[in-house]
């Protein structure tokens, strides 16, 4: 074969003789693999809590499963940058409070979320409590109920939910205890008794 040529006939390099562009997309490859793999075993532990705090702020199993997943949706994104995070439980629900804020902001005024169509017949007595809770959990202004939820059901510290809030622990202590007295005067000296 003369200079210049090519040999077609010749073997193609083996994976060992393989250039540097093949060895860096393999090492990529694993590394994706390996953040895919981390990232799917944050969600699976993490996916029941946070799907059940959106629901407390929504009242609506699908749409809090839809602001779950946009939550997702946004921390893979960054996962690269945050993964190795000190609190990815603190950043999923700081994500998770800005996405309902988000869809609050969106979502008329007007408009109101039922879980039940009105047809229906009257729940049992057992469901009354929680129907009462969540009813006046509802009419709390969003941040009340947000700081309520995360402090009470969540049972965060004042400072944990002043970080993923961004705001001041005293802003949180005023807007729990706001939110705990409108809680109260709604539901009645019967139910604050027990």
């Amino acid at each position: 074969m003369t200079s210049g040529q090519i040999d077609v006939c010749a073997t193609p390099p083996t994976e060992h003789q393989a250039g540097p562009l093949a060895r860096w997309s393999s090492a990529r490859r694993r590394e994706r693999e390996i953040r895919d793999e981390d990232f799917s075993a944050f969600v699976a532990a993490t996916a029941p809590r946070l799907r059940r705090t959106a629901y407390l702020m929504c009242r609506d199993w699908h749409l809090a499963q839809d602001l779950t997943q946009i939550t997702y949706a946004k921390m893979y994104a960054s996962w690269g940058r945050i993964r190795r995070a000190a609190n990815l439980d603190a950043y999923s629900r700081r994500v998770l409070m800005n996405a309902v804020f988000d869809q609050r902001r969106r979502r008329s005024d007007t408009e109101v979320v039922c879980a039940e169509l009105p047809e229906r017949p009257e729940p049992p007595a057992t469901t009354d409590l929680h129907v009462a809770l969540m009813t006046a959990l509802s009419t709390l202004p969003v941040r009340d109920q947000a700081v309520v939820v995360l402090r009470h059901w969540e049972d965060q510290s004042v400072a944990s939910v002043a970080t993923i809030l961004g705001l001041s622990a005293s802003a949180v202590k005023m807007r729990d205890a706001r939110g705990l007295g409108r809680i109260r005067a709604l539901l009645g000296e019967d139910f604050t008794g027990n």
